[in-house]
């Protein structure tokens, strides 16, 4: 290869060429360069005199990573032509490729996502390397997108409507295993140095075979499986996932929409090459969407700058845990367990009894079962997991643990008796972590021998599922024990938040004010459901009102208190005092306090249903209306607001950590990107002039905080 050229073209005596990308940087591409390339390799394969064989590979770890996202992210309106363009000549390629008369075989020996998937599906055979940490897929639906490189009607055409969903509406990433049971590739091989072999060898088998040379959509009289969407049956599907997807959401990600639209068209209604027009024309249509730009913003820069860890303290050597200690077995220790045994930690899993200590072994086994069942772990992968942990009542049994995360119930008093009884017995050197969602760490840390060794990781429940963890230092927390919950955090595969030790922290600070705000629209007397619904309709995963039953109503109260009596806020600054009395009369004098205790707002069915407290209708005042904008902003603008004073007063170091954490830990809309990210496409002089509009409306609360009011004089966005 020469210059700019990124594919290597190998002719070799047997006739078969060996086509190898190997793009500058780290990993391929699919951008400008690479199509160019790409192009004149179809050109000379057409003009081969002698060609019997094809085998597209990588020199890169990868095979490919899906198209070049920063071309993509920094596209602006008016560019839009020339991403058709773009397009047009790159499935022209691959429609020219897959129209040789000659075999072609993608030799996938690294992870083959979106773009790169898309190229193995122009070919005739796709052979992958089964190896741990390998993945396939079209996930371009997480970005906003949907996959534009003929991914959507080429998968479409090859499995049918129906098996076809799953991975381009949920945008699935498969191992090897998984996408050959699934239809995605067609074999595997257990080494890489076998792989090129193993394609020559497919390509002698089929030699002479016209038919191997054709792919299924171009054979004379190829039907779709499962029948067009035409048939009865896929009709009915497309209707149903259609509501499903509304549903799920509420049209406020345009992408999964347009990707049912497409896979409807090129299953039958139109042929192969304008369905792969009209694709072209529905990814074009989200490039430049506020919507996309948010959530490749959020999911892809942001993402990549937290797991990082950027906080990390420098010139400390990693030091990974060996010996883990959970104290408290219960909802959130056994899911701290199970993380770190899945890690390959061993871990003592401790309570009062034995008895509590094995039911938190037993949930842990409940979890390894569930994926066993689904095919996400092997049988003896699950049992080697579940042979780390060992329940305990000795606390002695903590000594030589190189951390010891406390996870007890969320008071002070227990907390400080925990810490009293087992700090003892650990070496000096081990790391005491505390999972708190909001008492300070450094009160906390107050009674210990060692507060330099304290810290604060808030995990997100359920802790199996939940990605994120809020990094919390007291004001004693060493360097040395901040590296090391870093290195924790990301040795057990989640993503690390570093936050002040300042009342709430970032998350618990931020999702009371959304919730607040809902339960002072209801102690003003606006319909419920309608505030319900309202917030759902403004992205969150579930309404308010649900949210406070699954967390319970006497929570956020005595969290308000304890911060009071600690004298960290004062009880008369409380912006929504209605909220309060709400919660205060319902728990306490109506004793509704949420889901857990048989009800709150809700009435919880035995068929699993639930409907609206008829009790609330005490606060209805049928003549209070406000506009429907109003109450869905009124939620998402304090979110917002909440989260951009936390950027401001340092709770949170940079936006990007405000973004991730609350779409990752406290359900914030995912088109939005994330809080602070929001601001940066509906404007901030927009968005400054909406906050003056509700603060003069509904109160001082809603006044926009000093940095978004700098950021719409200067028009730049907050980064």
């Amino acid at each position: 290869m020469n210059g700019k050229d990124c594919i290597d073209y190998a002719h070799a005596p047997d006739g078969i060429v060996t086509l190898t990308v190997a793009m500058e940087g780290p990993a391929n591409v699919i951008n400008e360069a690479f199509i160019e390339n790409f192009r004149n390799a179809v050109d000379r394969l057409e003009n081969e005199k002698d060609l019997r064989g094809v085998i597209l590979a990588s020199g890169r770890e990868h095979f490919a990573l899906g198209g070049d996202i920063d071309m993509l992210f920094a596209l602006k309106p008016g560019d839009e032509a020339h991403v058709m363009d773009l397009l047009s000549r790159l499935k022209d390629a691959k429609r020219r490729l897959e129209r040789l008369p000659v075999p072609v075989v993608a030799a996938i020996g690294g992870t083959a996502l979106g773009g790169g998937y898309e190229l193995a599906l122009a070919c005739n055979r796709r052979i992958a390397v089964d190896r741990p940490g390998l993945r396939i897929g079209l996930p371009e639906v997480g970005l906003g997108l949907i996959p534009g490189g003929g991914g959507v009607v080429r998968l479409t055409q090859m499995l049918g409507l129906e098996a076809a969903m799953p991975f381009l509406l949920e945008g699935r990433q498969l191992t090897p295993a998984q996408a050959l049971k699934a239809g995605l590739i067609d074999e595997t091989v257990s080494d890489a140095g076998a792989l090129l072999a193993r394609a020559r060898a497919w390509i002698e088998e089929v030699a002479g075979d016209a038919q191997a040379a054709l792919q299924p959509w171009d054979r004379k009289g190829y039907r779709i499986p499962g029948g067009s969407a035409n048939s009865p049956a896929n009709a009915a599907r497309i209707a149903v996932g259609a509501a499903m997807l509304y549903k799920k959401t509420l049209g406020l990600q345009p992408a999964p929409g347009h990707i049912l639209d497409v896979m409807t068209e090129a299953a039958g209604r139109l042929d192969v090459d304008s369905a792969l027009r009209y694709e072209s024309r529905r990814f074009v249509s989200l490039v430049n969407r506020p919507e996309t730009k948010n959530m490749i913003s959020a999911l892809h820069y942001d993402m990549r700058k937290v797991a990082r860890g950027e906080g990390r303290p420098e010139g400390i050597a990693p030091a990974p845990v060996e010996r883990l200690g959970v104290i408290g077995a219960g909802m959130m220790g056994h899911g701290i367990a199970w993380a770190a045994a899945r890690a390959g930690i061993r871990v003592v899993l401790s309570d009062r009894t034995s008895e509590e200590a094995e039911r938190g072994l037993a949930a842990c086994r409940a979890l390894a079962e569930k994926r066993v069942s689904r095919g996400r772990l092997s049988r003896s992968e699950a049992e080697a997991i579940i042979a780390r942990i060992r329940p305990s009542a000795d606390t002695g049994d903590l000594a030589g643990c190189d951390m010891v995360i406390e996870a007890v119930f969320e008071k002070l008093d227990v907390k400080d008796a925990v810490l009293a009884r087992h700090e003892p017995v650990l070496d000096k050197g081990a790391v005491w972590a505390s999972n708190t969602s909001t008492l300070p760490i450094t009160r906390l840390a107050r009674n210990a021998r060692r507060p330099e060794n304290f810290i604060g990781l808030h995990f997100f429940s359920p802790v199996d599922r939940m990605r994120l963890v809020e990094i919390i230092t007291g004001e004693k927390t060493s360097e040395d024990t901040l590296a090391r919950a870093y290195d924790f955090v990301a040795q057990i595969g989640k993503l690390p938040v570093l936050v002040k030790d300042s009342p709430g922290f970032f998350t618990s600070r931020v999702i009371n004010t959304k919730a607040a705000e809902a339960l002072e629209m209801v102690w003003e007397g606006l319909d419920p459901a309608r505030i319900e619904n309202l917030g759902r309709q403004a992205g969150f995963p579930v309404g308010m009102l649900t949210l406070v039953d699954e967390i319970g109503l006497t929570l956020p109260v005595d969290i308000f208190d304890t911060n009071v009596a600690m004298g960290l806020i004062r009880a008369e600054d409380d912006p929504t005092p209605g909220a309060r009395a709400l919660l205060r009369e319902m728990a306490f004098t109506l004793g509704r306090k949420g889901k857990a205790a048989g009800g709150g707002f809700f009435d919880y069915h035995r068929n699993g249903r639930k409907s609206l407290w008829p009790g609330l209708a005490r606060w209805r005042r049928a003549e209070h209306a406000i506009p429907d904008d109003d109450i869905r902003d009124r939620m998402l603008f304090r979110a917002v607001i909440e989260s951009l004073r936390c950027l401001e007063d340092g709770v949170i170091g940079h936006a990007c950590d405000g973004n991730i954490a609350s779409l990752l830990g406290i359900g914030a809309p995912m088109h939005t990107g994330g809080y602070i990210q929001f601001v940066n496409t509906y404007g901030p002089e927009r968005f400054v002039a909406r906050c003056d509009e509700l603060a003069a409306a509904y109160g001082p609360r809603f006044t926009a905080p000093g940095i978004a009011r700098n950021h719409a004089r200067t028009g730049e966005p907050i980064l």
